[in-house]
């Protein structure tokens, strides 16, 4: 992946992950001229109605801007009467609903897709915003309709004080050192802590590509979770030797050491920790927008595939894995699962984001049934070829 890359600005990646990559921000001009095309103002309002969507109405009150208010989904057309003049509308994971969005993550084939959190998408009329605030991921901003002007400041932790009494985390000041204003198809990169504010120039649409990384509390408890579900781990422990009679209410160092070691005994089965972990990973982030798929079985699969109709990953839904001494195993939508020998490399090409032609004549019906299980659980879906 040497070659320079049009959406980092004619860097290479590797420029990009050592220069950049969670240390400092980076603009590009026109990065994805394409992405001024796939929505509009309407489109986003039209999204912000359906129930099975995540938004966020946010305003500020007209007679005084410093004072925010939020409604979050689910949201009906009278949330949008009286509007004051400064407000905006977030709606997350609009690539669930879009193909032509959900392809352009692999504008960024430089990030794995583990990594990846949504595309949400901020409308704002003139002069609307959320604030002056810090995230604690990576993102993406790419302006898709209209103009939004930037501002970005100083580093920001979890020990920086936000403005008391308000809804969201809002930050009192900023140290600005840049001053922009992005146009249709030009992207800003913000890495973690970096405090920014936008401010929409006219009508506008901003593209919030995040990129997220799991936090030790959650992983913690997808372990817990895992030995929880082991009805060996709910049987007490066998007691240490007693040698000596300790007073009533003490737990001796030795009866501390002996339980902590007992815990730490189990948190060293590297096979449960990895699965623990790749579940977390696999999980979707909005399971309520992963479609209901129609029933399908292997004959209609067949005819389908003969008619020439490919694969590819459902954009609502995640598909993992991970390799060990040769070894490849998946895991989808927060499980993992078996899949035939045969079809492992396809479906590595699909997780990694492929579109995958089938030849029936190397598929047994083994594979048939795999595949058709996962377009019924709508981990895969079918598409025309000439939709690829």
């Amino acid at each position: 992946m040497s070659q320079s890359l049009d959406v980092l600005g004619g860097i290479t990646a590797e420029q990009f992950l050592n220069e950049y990559w969670q240390k400092k921000p980076l603009l590009v001009r026109n990065a994805l001229p394409e992405i001024a095309s796939l929505l509009v103002p309407d489109d986003v309002m039209e999204l912000a109605l359906d129930e099975n969507i995540t938004a966020r109405l946010i305003k500020q009150r007209d007679k005084n801007p410093d004072q925010w208010s939020v409604k979050s989904s689910p949201l009906n057309k009278s949330d949008f009467q009286k509007m004051p003049k400064l407000w905006t509308l977030l709606v997350q994971a609009v690539d669930h609903y879009s193909f032509d969005l959900a392809e352009l993550w692999k504008k960024f084939p430089f990030i794995p897709q583990w990594r990846r959190d949504d595309i949400m998408v901020s409308y704002a009329p003139q002069g609307g915003s959320v604030g002056k605030h810090f995230d604690f991921y990576d993102v993406f901003l790419v302006q898709g309709y209209g103009q939004r002007r930037w501002q970005l400041g100083q580093m920001c932790d979890e020990n920086t004080d936000f403005v008391a009494g308000q809804p969201l985390k809002l930050l009192a000041e900023m140290d600005v050192h840049f001053d922009e204003v992005l146009s249709p198809g030009d992207l800003l990169y913000v890495p973690p802590g970096l405090s920014h504010y936008g401010v929409a120039e006219n009508d506008c649409l901003t593209y919030s590509f995040g990129f997220r990384m799991p936090n030790v509390s959650d992983m913690m408890d997808r372990v817990g979770d895992k030995f929880s579900d082991n009805p060996v781990l709910r049987n007490p422990l066998v007691d240490i030797v007693r040698d000596t009679v300790s007073r009533a209410g003490e737990v001796t160092v030795d009866e501390l050491e002996y339980l902590k070691a007992e815990i730490m005994a189990q948190l060293q089965q590297t096979n449960v920790l990895e699965d623990a972990i790749m579940s977390l990973l696999s999980e979707p982030k909005y399971p309520d927008g992963i479609p209901e798929a129609d029933e399908i079985g292997t004959g209609d699969l067949e005819e389908a595939l003969e008619a020439g109709y490919l694969l590819m990953l459902e954009p609502a839904s995640r598909l993992l894995y991970s390799e060990q001494d040769g070894d490849v195993m998946f895991w989808e939508n927060g499980e993992g699962i078996c899949i035939s020998e045969q079809f492992t490399d396809s479906l590595k090409k699909l997780a990694d984001g492929q579109t995958v032609p089938l030849d029936l004549s190397l598929m047994d019906d083994e594979i048939l049934e795999d595949i058709a299980e996962l377009l019924n659980d709508s981990v895969l879906m079918l598409v025309p070829a000439s939709s690829d």
